[in-house]
């Protein structure tokens, strides 16, 4: 089955469009696929990825009903014992649980599985996830270890391992883990923001050494180098603001160059791309609000706007 979900997928984070995608899932069945008759309706890739897609969302937004008609209508094209139809399935079965010993039963079912087939990947990742909501943290990064060692292409499974490790206080694991990713993905701006956002955190740390204006300065070069693959990246542009502005307060921390190999580049250097951050985010906020860019969250502008109206 096919993995392509189109662009507009992602746009129905937004609890609005999020129940508009659900009120438009009963018209699927309208012409739907038969087994038994498959040639009477044409079919096409992008169809079993709407499915797929208004099965997540109806599971977002609790229409568990529609939800398990998506489930159904993609489990007769491509039959019960397809690993993403097995996914899916375990997903349902998660979303719709009423307690923690229905999701044991569900981990027990995902065991099962793995004993007959050790890389069902689409299982894998979902006991992954499983281990992590009956907070099992240190289960999940060993699964994960284990998961990333198999599949160390896999750039979404290293995004989680980091985030696993980040939210136990292991800063320097979860930083490591980021830069495994951008190996496989080196041209993803969010990547390269979110590895920023780590290394400044890791200077607030109580453990936080003297290295950290190094660390600041690696991190500016992860904003930069996400707002030179999308210059109208609100994260970003919020984060260069930030780091410039506190670097430029901190005169001991400044050296006379660039940064290179971890220098902290000059005061000159700071307060020039200060400056050019905040000229870009006054663009993009008066942009927004003139023509809503759909690919710009409206979270990202809110926070810029109060950030730069602090400056």
């Amino acid at each position: 089955m096919t993995q392509r979900v189109s662009d507009q997928s992602f746009r129905s984070s937004h609890p609005s469009s999020a129940l508009h995608v659900t009120q438009r899932t009963p018209a699927l069945f309208e012409n739907a696929y038969s087994p038994r008759v498959p040639f009477t309706v044409k079919e096409s890739p992008d169809q079993w990825a709407t499915y797929e897609h208004h099965l997540l969302v109806c599971l977002r937004t609790g229409d568990d009903k529609s939800a398990h008609l998506c489930l159904d209508r993609l489990t007769e094209r491509f039959g019960p014992a397809n690993e993403r139809i097995m996914g899916l399935r375990g997903l349902y079965q998660e979303a719709t649980a009423k307690d923690n010993p229905t999701l044991q039963t569900i981990l027990g079912e995902y065991d099962t599985i793995l004993q007959d087939n050790p890389v069902n990947v689409p299982i894998l990742k979902r006991r992954i996830a499983l281990l992590r909501s009956l907070d099992r943290e240190e289960d999940a990064i060993s699964a994960l270890v284990d998961y990333v060692g198999a599949f160390p292409t896999d750039a979404e499974s290293w995004c989680e391992l980091a985030d696993c490790y980040q939210a136990n206080g292991m800063s320097a694991q979860a930083i490591f883990s980021l830069e495994e990713a951008l190996l496989v993905v080196p041209n993803s701006w969010t990547l390269h923001a979110r590895l920023a956002e780590l290394l400044y955190i890791s200077t607030k740390s109580a453990d936080a050494t003297v290295s950290s204006p190094q660390i600041l300065a690696r991190s500016i070069r992860h904003y930069l180098r996400s707002l030179e693959l999308c210059d109208t990246f609100a994260r970003g542009l919020y984060g260069l603001i930030l780091i410039t502005s506190q670097l430029i307060q901190h005169p001991e921390y400044l050296a006379g160059g660039s940064a290179i190999d971890g220098q902290v580049p000059s005061k000159e250097v700071l307060e020039r791309l200060n400056s050019m951050a905040l000229q870009k985010a006054e663009a993009l906020i008066q942009s927004q609000q003139k023509t809503p860019n759909p690919d710009v969250t409206q979270d990202g502008i809110i926070a810029l706007k109060e950030l730069v109206q602090q400056k």
